[in-house]
């Protein structure tokens, strides 16, 4: 399985010289987050594969326009193709009041409420997040 993986900064390979052979061979698009809702929206448009995305810290702005055609699988757990992908966006709180920005209490928390999700999926092969894990 081919996936292409996007975070940060948009591609202008992708977007501004746009050619659909470029996706050939891609069966599934993940994005990170800190991307423009109108560039996964117009992947989306012209891709054939589903793509899955978590929110970064400056994604507040998905709240009044998400990314249309997409999936956001901010903390669940999905299949694709018999891999596991868990998806858990957002970034350690550096600033107050703050959209997808987390004390490592409050991360810790909505990592302990899908444990039994966890559990049941028998773990994860792909954890999506927009901040490294600790430790990595």
């Amino acid at each position: 399985m081919q996936i292409l993986l996007l975070a940060d900064v948009e591609s202008e390979y992708l977007w501004d010289h746009f050619e659909k052979e470029k996706l050939e061979g891609i069966d599934l698009i993940l994005a990170c987050g800190d991307l423009k809702a109108d560039y996964l929206s117009f992947l989306a448009t012209l891709a054939t594969v589903p793509i899955l995305y978590v929110r970064g810290n400056h994604d507040g702005h998905y709240a009044v326009k998400p990314p249309g055609g997409c999936d956001c699988i901010e903390d669940q757990i999905v299949s694709f193709r018999g891999v596991r992908i868990m998806g858990l966006g957002g970034s350690y709180r550096y600033r107050p009041d703050e959209q997808n920005m987390y004390t490592e209490k409050e991360m810790a928390r909505r990592i302990r409420k899908r444990a039994f999700a966890l559990w049941r999926a028998k773990g994860v092969d792909i954890l999506l997040t927009h901040a490294p894990a600790h430790g990595v």
